[in-house]
């Protein structure tokens, strides 16, 4: 009976940490309050007649749409009201704001994207998340790549080996091996329908399959241990981007106000080194990806 009742408790004590004023509405608007910072450069809210809202204990307090703020205490980010409350606990170690009104909040594997008002937009289950043109996100989860419009509906899931946008009213999607172009021929920016399993009788959209790398009908080049150097050479610059932007801009949560702080320099290596890791391992679209394929197609070849 207690162990049931210890249960009971934790839930609803993880539950309460995520979203603290669930039905709140704050007093002040983002016009009644200033940010003041103090003697330590921390940041703190007053409102218009110099009374203080909140203490000055936040590394960054960053505008949020009309409503909130991005907040950074230590070395965590969550969203705050205009009346100091928390609407997000800071918890999350990575924090992006995005438009202006969203935010990408996430540790590792529990990346999402949210409104001002604490609103899940984007569920926080991927690895990554990029805006995309046309008002879509591009996300990324047990790699494999799929698209998420700003309402939250889900146009592809998470089932294509990569994607990417040439062009703003073009995506190119693999799929099982083989690229598609989707591209809108009546507009500028691609916006996918959110009955994208019927685009192929959309007329506004037009599909073609891609041939890519095309390979001599007779034989194959040697894969040779050079080519194995090269391509886990390559992933050496990737990761190096990948570790900067999780130990500095990422945690700006505004990529315009960026300040240098001695205390990433312990954690690069290891950073690095997770980053490196998981860049060889993907298994779609990492450096290892082209040589897996070409090694297949000898395979098959063979056996033919």
């Amino acid at each position: 009976m207690k162990k049931g009742l210890l249960l009971i408790l934790i839930c609803i004590l993880l539950q309460s940490g995520a979203y603290a004023l669930e039905g709140h509405v704050a007093k002040n608007s983002m016009s009644d309050v200033v940010v003041y910072s103090n003697d330590k450069g921390k940041f703190g809210l007053k409102d218009k007649q110099d009374n203080i809202i909140t203490e000055a204990d936040y590394q960054k307090i960053i505008r949020l749409g009309k409503t909130s703020w991005i907040i950074q205490k230590r070395n965590k980010f969550g969203i705050m009201d205009c009346d100091g409350n928390f609407i997000i606990k800071p918890q999350y170690r990575n924090a992006e704001r995005i438009l202006e009104k969203f935010v990408k909040l996430g540790n590792d594997n529990d990346f999402g994207i949210y409104d001002e008002h604490g609103n899940i937009v984007v569920e926080p289950e991927y690895s990554k998340i990029n805006i995309l043109f046309g008002g879509m996100f591009l996300t990324y989860k047990n790699y494999k790549y799929g698209v998420v419009d700003m309402q939250g509906n889900k146009l592809i899931d998470n089932v294509c080996d990569d994607i990417y946008m040439p062009q703003p009213n073009i995506m190119r999607v693999e799929y099982q091996g083989r690229w598609y172009e989707i591209e809108q021929v009546a507009a500028d920016t691609l916006t996918l329908p959110d009955d994208i399993k019927n685009i192929k009788t959309n007329a506004n959209f037009k599909i073609t399959e891609l041939i890519t790398n095309p390979v001599p009908a007779a034989g194959y080049s040697a894969v040779t241990a050079t080519d194995y150097f090269l391509k886990l050479f390559s992933s050496i610059s990737p990761a190096y981007e990948e570790t900067i932007d999780e130990l500095m801009l990422s945690k700006g949560a505004d990529t315009v106000n960026i300040f240098m702080r001695a205390s990433w320099i312990p954690k690069f290596p290891f950073t690095y080194v997770k980053n490196y890791y998981r860049n060889v391992r993907t298994p779609n679209n990492g450096p290892l990806s082209d040589v897996k394929k070409e090694l297949m197609q000898q395979m098959n070849e063979t056996e033919q």
